[in-house]
């Protein structure tokens, strides 16, 4: 383990064993290298490795605290190492939030209000109303927010925000079948919000589950093709003779 790691994984587990909590200054740097055995090069790399992770806040002037670990921020967090993946591994995440997304759609059905109705209505015919990609792509992720926000969880809001970023690298609409795709996208968001509307939650939850299935067969588009085998040469009947 390299002394930068060795940092890094002292102060997490002095936060994770709750020596040092939300919210509390952390010890000098001498009483920190002396302990974990690190330079103070070290120990600043290893701090801010932990700063961002939304872990630990350097104040200018005051010192360095421990943040006030909000779960959405950590989770938030995530997008460091989410937006590195592969296609292929985004796609193998996906199981993952087409759950979440039916969950935050049926929270969203049994908690609407009437504002945030008119809101996430305001938002979906906004996208049926515009064909330009990046505007869509902004309208998708304020809708799909809202709809996670008034599901009333930070955290799941924030996991499936760092989902949804890495997804919009891809633009599914520029495809040559660009058009078609708008078409379903839009007829999607419909259902998700007639449902919502219905205060329907097992419906909401139904809809918001297909149509991050028909997302994930979208993005198949952008994987790369398999090169077909080249076809075997016919044999030689008069080989060997």
């Amino acid at each position: 383990m390299s002394a930068v790691d060795q940092a890094f994984h002292g102060l997490r587990r002095m936060i994770a064993d709750g020596r040092l909590v939300a919210g509390q200054r952390i010890p000098p740097e001498s009483d920190l290298c002396e302990e974990l055995g690190v330079s103070r090069g070290s120990l600043r790399e290893g701090v801010r490795m932990l700063a961002a992770l939304g872990v630990i806040e350097p104040r200018h002037g005051s010192g360095t605290y421990v943040s006030q670990l909000r779960p959405e921020d950590i989770v938030g967090s995530l997008s460091l190492t989410v937006d590195l993946l592969p296609l292929t591994g985004l796609l193998e995440m996906y199981e993952i939030r087409r759950v979440l997304e039916s969950h935050a759609a049926a929270q969203a059905a049994a908690r609407i209000t009437p504002e945030s109705l008119s809101t996430i209505f305001a938002y979906m015919e906004a996208m049926e109303a515009t064909e330009d990609p990046d505007r869509v792509s902004e309208l998708d992720q304020d809708f799909h927010a809202e709809i996670a926000r008034i599901g009333g969880n930070p955290t799941l809001k924030s996991l499936l925000g760092v989902f949804r970023a890495r997804s919009r690298t891809y633009q599914v609409f520029t495809l040559p079948e660009g058009p078609r795709i708008k078409r379903s996208s839009d007829e999607d968001h419909r259902a998700i919000a007639t449902a919502i509307a219905n205060r329907d939650p097992v419906a909401a939850a139904a809809a918001a589950s297909a149509h991050v299935a028909h997302t994930e067969r979208w993005l198949h588009a952008f994987l790369p093709r398999t090169p077909e085998p080249a076809p075997e040469a016919p044999a030689n009947p008069e080989a060997g003779a």
